[in-house]
């Protein structure tokens, strides 16, 4: 007979945006939690705690993922990236994505913002071209305010600024 020992705390070591950060943690503790409450980095946001709006996306060794499904101990020794990471090191300047959504009006409360951010972050730009390849990108994050067109221009733009032709071919 086999006892399993379950641990109250647990040791984690992450780096999240290029810095280790080292943590004794619940071993319950989610990734999600763990970023905000741990280190300290607020950007990402938790909103349905289902993995259902995407709001609390980040990127786990290049990969986005729902930090409000995934546990601190999950991420022991990985690579995180936050919204926090997007814009140019030692620089006030916006990532050409951020500055796409704040030239498009693609944000009206922002709590969902990170969330779409990291989503795009995690997938080649060239996916991003057509607005219906958009649309899909997109679907797995919920936006109350919006109406999501703004978005689709924004990400339309972004692409253009990417590839450095001034946005999308639609007219």
């Amino acid at each position: 007979m086999t006892t399993i020992e379950t641990a109250a705390e647990v040791d984690v070591e992450v780096r999240i945006n290029g810095r280790r950060h080292r943590h004794r943690v619940p071993s319950r503790l989610l990734l999600s939690d763990y970023i905000r409450d741990v280190v300290g980095l607020t950007g990402t946001h938790v909103g349905c705690e289902h993995g259902y709006c995407g709001a609390c996306t980040v990127m786990v060794n290049q990969d986005a993922v729902r930090s409000c499904l995934m546990l601190a101990v999950q991420a022991d020794g990985a690579q995180v990236r936050t919204v926090e990471d997007l814009a140019p090191a030692g620089s006030e300047s916006l990532s050409p994505m951020q500055q796409a959504f704040h030239d498009n009006h693609a944000l009206q409360c922002g709590f969902c913002t990170a969330g779409f951010l990291m989503t795009l972050e995690s997938v080649d730009p060239d996916q991003w071209r057509e607005p219906e390849r958009i649309v899909e990108l997109l679907s797995g994050n919920l936006c109350r305010c919006t109406g999501y067109q703004n978005i689709v221009n924004a990400v339309a733009e972004a692409w253009g600024a990417y590839h450095g032709d001034g946005g999308s071919d639609d007219g």
